[in-house]
């Protein structure tokens, strides 16, 4: 007998707004986030936020070199404490709205006197943290537990990540946000999906060949391909190809290779041998996303290496615009009342194990149609 062929998940599940908040308790509380890289805050008062599903967050860096986070919010009257994504807030943290004020390490130091807190314990008031790991460098924050540590979870591969220097990494640029008008799902599935490379993405079939292949770990996808060396008809990529020599810090297995490691439940690695990048597909709504990604890489001043990250830009932003038409004609179709779910090839590991991952965690996610509603 033939083994049963897995199922991709329901469409309904992609724009139904009750799922969405079962997915917001059941898989995003106990998630952990990224927020930044301890040298986007190099220097004490430097911070970063991250607003996710209602939660603001803040990343600070203390007079004791130290990075902390907590919740981005005063403990008198909630009001947002530190504006913008990023910035530095001096020796302390002032409230806007009523100007009580925190030390770098989220202690309260004072409230003004007119305003009769006289008696306040300021111990007991400090800023609320949030749970946090700092994982090879990158700051992950969490609302609730439940996951193993982002260690843990990407513990198959930390050997081979351990020769790309992770912690030394430095940002390149800024954090870019761009929105996307389908359900979360849309863009992870896409990301994990092998078997559109060679129809939809010309220039990474020239670059990869046929050597672009996938893993499914208990948390983790990986997937992978070999920069050819025969040299691309398109200039960007032939010159990309030129400069992969230079990258030596590399074991020599690694220095042609592009890994994609997907981090469950919304969270990807883009790991390169000229730099890497992390793209985190932040749900705002049923059929909004907004995917927020940046790069970093060693440091490195050499004109070759800034060539190749120049280059690699160039090809990824050509992947990128393509990926974005992809993702909203699945969105698209899955309106469609013929579609309810599609067959999954054996070679489609990444999307079957993260469609038993959702349907652990919210059993609802194995029914064709959506749950009858009670009378």
């Amino acid at each position: 007998m033939s083994p049963e062929i897995e199922r991709s998940l329901p469409a309904w599940i992609y724009s139904d707004p009750g799922f969405f908040e079962r997915e917001r308790e059941s898989v995003f509380r106990s998630a952990w986030q990224v927020v930044c890289h301890v040298n986007d805050v190099p220097n004490a008062g430097d911070y970063q936020t991250l607003d996710f599903l209602g939660e603001q967050v803040l990343v600070l860096r203390g007079n004791d070199g130290v990075v902390r986070s907590f919740h981005n919010a005063c403990r008198h009257r909630a009001a947002r404490l530190a504006d913008g994504s990023h910035g530095n807030c001096g020796h302390r943290l002032v409230c806007p709205y009523h100007a009580w004020s925190y030390g770098l390490d989220g202690a309260l130091l004072r409230t003004p006197p007119w305003q009769g807190f006289g008696d306040l314990d300021l111990s007991q008031h400090g800023l609320a943290p949030v749970e946090q790991e700092i994982f090879l460098g990158f700051v992950f924050v969490r609302f609730a537990p439940g996951l193993p540590s982002v260690a843990q979870m990407m513990s198959p591969y930390l050997d081979e990540l351990a020769p790309h220097g992770f912690e030394t990494l430095v940002p390149q640029g800024r954090v870019t946000l761009r929105p996307r008008s389908v359900n979360w799902k849309n863009v992870a599935d896409n990301y994990a999906d092998g078997l559109h490379i060679p129809v939809a993405h010309p220039g990474l079939t020239r670059l990869f060949g046929p050597s672009y292949a996938m893993e499914a770990q208990p948390w983790v996808d990986k997937l992978w391909g070999e920069v050819t060396e025969a040299p691309s008809s398109n200039w960007s990529e032939r010159g990309y190809q030129a400069l992969m020599p230079v990258f030596d810090h590399l074991p020599a297995e690694q220095r042609r290779r592009w890994s994609y490691y997907k981090l469950w439940p919304n969270l990807a690695f883009d790991v390169y041998p000229d730099q890497v990048d992390f793209m985190q597909f932040i749900p705002v709504s049923p059929t909004e996303t907004l995917i927020r990604e940046i790069s970093y890489a060693r440091p490195d001043s050499r004109r070759e290496a800034r060539a190749a990250r120049y280059l690699n830009w160039r090809i990824n932003r050509q992947v990128n615009a393509e990926d974005t038409v992809l993702i909203q004609r699945v969105q698209d179709g899955m309106g469609s009342s013929s579609y309810v779910s599609g067959p999954l090839s054996p070679d489609e590991v990444c999307l079957a194990s993260f469609a038993r991952r959702l349907k652990a965690d919210i059993p609802e996610a194995g029914l064709p149609h959506p749950p009858a509603k009670a009378a």
